[in-house]
């Protein structure tokens, strides 16, 4: 029983071929024998090149549009992980220290700023009412 759609494999691997030296004896000598023509493009120096280095790169895996995407992802973060080394490594320049103290400046003073709100906010409103009317009665005098 066969399925339909499915050949033998062994069926075609027989093939009836004759031997070279049979064929020529069958033909005539008046006809001339065909030759397979060369392709001009592949016979060109350049393009063999190019064929060889394809191959090379190909089998070093330095094709640039075969690497995956992870890859790819990989290597940029290896990259930005080893600059920021040496980053660290390298004492920071005078510029880098006059931000970095502006920065805890304005840090400071946010926190500052934080905190007299938090306490205003934490003052009974009869104490702001009694001291927001002292100033009025300070500024009508």
């Amino acid at each position: 029983l066969q399925k339909p759609g499915f050949r033998n494999p062994r069926k075609e691997n027989y093939v009836c071929r004759m031997s070279p030296t049979h064929q020529a004896v069958n033909r005539p000598p008046d006809v001339i024998r065909p030759r397979k023509l060369t392709n001009p493009i592949l016979d060109s120096p350049s393009h063999q090149d190019l064929h060889r280095e394809l191959l090379l790169a190909h089998k070093t895996g330095l094709l640039p549009g075969e690497k995956p995407e992870l890859q790819r992802v990989l290597e940029q973060r290896r990259l930005e992980q080893h600059r920021e080394q040496e980053q660290a490594l390298q004492p920071p320049s005078d510029l880098e220290q006059e931000l970095r103290k502006r920065q805890q400046k304005l840090q400071e003073y946010e926190r500052e700023e934080r905190k007299r709100r938090e306490d205003q906010e934490n003052i009974p409103e009869f104490v702001r009412v009694k001291e927001s009317l002292r100033h009025i009665q300070a500024t009508g005098q």
